[in-house]
C-alpha cells in the first residue's frame, strides 16, 4: 500500500514537472515570436504613415498636421477604401473572423484571415483611420498562440492542459499589446484583469514574463521613449485627490456612454457589400474633418497629446469640438465596418474631458497644471469605458513615464469612474430588461 502511494505521488510529481516545463517553454517561445510580430507591425505602421502622410510619428511629432490638407484627405479616403475592400473580402467567404473572447472559449482563429485583418487595421490607422491600433497586435498574439498549440499538440512533452492553453492565449494577447506600446505591466493586467478575470501566481507570472519579453523586443524599434510626452513630469500634489473626486464620477458617466456607443456601432456595423460604400464614405468624412482638425486622424494619440500640452484656456470651445469630432469619427469608423481598438480613443476623449474641466476648476486649485487635469480625465474615462481600473491606471502611468506619486491620484479616479460607470450600466440593463418584460 505504501509503495502504491509513493508511486502515485511520484507519478503526480512527474506530471506536474512536465506541465511546468511545457508551459515554461511555450511562454518563452511565444513571447519571442509575438514580440517579433509586434516589432514588424510597428515597422509596417511607420512605413504606411511615411508613404501616405510623409509623417514619422513620435511623442514629439504626434499629428500629421505638417501634411497638406489635401494629402490628409486623400490618405484617409484611399486607406479607408482599401481597408474596407480587404475586410469585405475576408468576411464575405469561407470561415468567419474569430475574436479574442471567442478564441478563449475554444474557437479557432483562421491564421491567414486573421493576419489580413490585423494588417488591414494597422493600415487603416496608418492612413489616418480613427480607431485604436491596440486590437491588431492582441489578435495577432492570440492567433500565433493557437498556431503554436496546434503544432505542438502531437509532442507529449510540449502538450498543455486546457487551463494552460487558455492562459497562454490571454497572455499572448497582453504580450501583443505590450510589444507595441512597450508596457509590460499593462499587458499583464490586460490578460489577467480583462480576459482571464483570475489573478494567481501562475497567471500573473506567465503573463508578465511574456509581456516583458515582447516589450523588450518591441523596444528595438520603438525605443523607451514615453508614448505621451508631458510638459513637466513632476510630483503629483495630494490636492489632486480632490480633483479626482470631481472628475472621476463625471468621467464614469461619459465613459459608460462611450462604451455603449462603441459597442452599438460594432454590433450593428455595415456588412457585406455595404462596405464598398460605407468605408469610402467614412474616409471622406474623416478626411474633410481632418482638413481643419488633423488631430482626429489615427488612434487618438494626437488628440490626447495636444490636450496634454495645452495651456491656453481660450481654446475651450476648440477642444470641445475636437473631442466631439474624435468621438464621432471613431463611432462612424466602427459603424461603417471598420475593426479596431477603443482604448486609445477613450484616452483621447478623457483627456479632452479633463482639459475642459480644468477651465472652471483651475482657479480653485492654483499651481495645478492643465495637463494634470487632462491626465486624470484620460485615466478615469479609460477605466470606465473598459471596466478595467487596474489596467487603465497602469497603462496611462506606464506609457507616460510618470512619477510614482501619480498612482494614488489615479487609484481614486479610476475607482470612482469605473464604479460610477458600473452602477449606470447596471441601471441601463435593469431598465432594458423591464421594458422587454412589459412588451412580452
Amino acid at each position: 500500500m505504501a509503495n502504491q502511494n509513493e508511486q502515485s505521488l511520484a507519478a503526480e510529481f512527474k506530471e506536474e514537472e512536465s506541465a511546468f516545463w511545457s508551459l515554461g517553454i511555450a511562454t518563452i517561445v511565444l513571447a519571442v515570436v509575438i514580440g517579433f510580430a509586434a516589432l514588424l507591425l510597428s515597422l509596417f505602421l511607420e512605413h504606411v504613415e511615411v508613404l501616405f502622410l510623409h509623417f514619422h510619428e513620435s511623442f514629439r511629432h504626434y499629428s500629421p498636421n505638417s501634411a497638406s490638407p489635401l494629402r490628409r484627405f486623400l490618405s484617409v479616403v484611399i486607406g479607408s477604401t482599401i481597408a474596407g475592400f480587404v475586410w469585405w473580402a475576408i468576411r464575405s467567404r469561407g470561415r468567419k473572423i474569430v475574436g479574442i473572447n471567442a478564441a478563449l472559449k475554444g474557437d479557432e482563429m483562421p491564421p491567414i484571415k486573421t493576419a489580413l485583418n490585423v494588417l488591414a487595421q494597422m493600415f487603416f490607422v496608418g492612413t489616418g483611420g480613427s480607431v485604436g491600433r491596440e486590437l491588431a497586435p492582441r489578435q495577432a498574439g492570440v492567433m500565433l498562440a493557437q498556431v503554436y498549440q496546434k503544432k505542438t499538440a502531437k509532442w507529449r512533452f510540449l502538450k498543455l492542459s486546457q487551463e494552460d492553453q487558455k492562459l497562454l492565449l490571454a497572455a499572448a494577447a497582453g504580450a501583443g499589446f505590450a510589444g507595441v506600446y512597450i508596457s509590460p505591466i499593462t499587458g499583464m493586467l490586460f490578460a489577467v484583469e480583462l480576459l482571464l478575470k483570475k489573478a494567481s501566481v501562475k497567471t500573473i507570472s506567465v503573463s508578465l514574463i511574456m509581456s516583458t519579453i515582447a516589450a523588450l523586443m518591441g523596444a528595438i524599434v520603438k525605443g523607451f521613449d514615453p508614448y505621451y510626452a508631458l510638459s513637466k513630469v513632476d510630483h503629483f500634489s495630494l490636492i489632486l485627490l480632490v480633483v479626482s473626486l470631481i472628475i472621476g464620477p463625471i468621467a464614469g458617466i461619459f465613459g459608460a456612454w462611450a462604451k455603449q456607443a462603441f459597442a452599438w456601432a460594432q454590433k450593428y456595423q455595415a456588412k457585406g457589400r455595404w462596405l464598398w460604400l460605407t468605408m469610402p464614405l467614412v474616409g471622406v468624412v474623416t478626411g474633410l474633418t481632418a482638413w481643419a482638425f488633423p488631430y482626429v486622424m489615427g488612434n487618438g494619440r494626437a488628440t490626447a497629446q495636444y490636450a496634454f500640452l495645452q495651456t491656453d484656456h481660450h481654446l475651450l470651445y476648440f477642444f470641445i469640438a475636437l473631442g466631439l469630432a474624435k468621438f464621432v469619427m471613431t463611432f462612424l469608423s466602427l459603424y461603417a465596418g471598420g475593426t479596431g481598438g477603443t482604448l486609445t480613443p477613450s484616452i483621447a476623449l478623457g483627456s479632452v474631458l479633463g482639459l475642459v474641466a480644468s477651465v472652471p476648476l483651475a482657479p480653485l486649485f492654483p499651481g495645478i497644471s492643465s495637463w494634470q487635469f487632462a491626465l486624470i480625465g484620460a485615466v478615469a474615462l479609460l477605466a470606465a469605458s473598459q471596466q478595467a481600473p487596474l489596467m487603465a491606471m497602469f497603462m496611462v502611468f506606464e506609457i507616460s513615464h510618470l512619477d510614482y506619486s501619480a498612482l494614488i491620484i489615479f487609484a481614486l479616479a479610476v475607482a470612482l469612474s469605473s464604479s460610477t460607470a458600473k452602477i449606470y450600466l447596471n441601471w441601463c440593463d435593469r431598465r432594458r430588461a423591464a421594458v422587454k418584460s412589459k412588451l412580452s
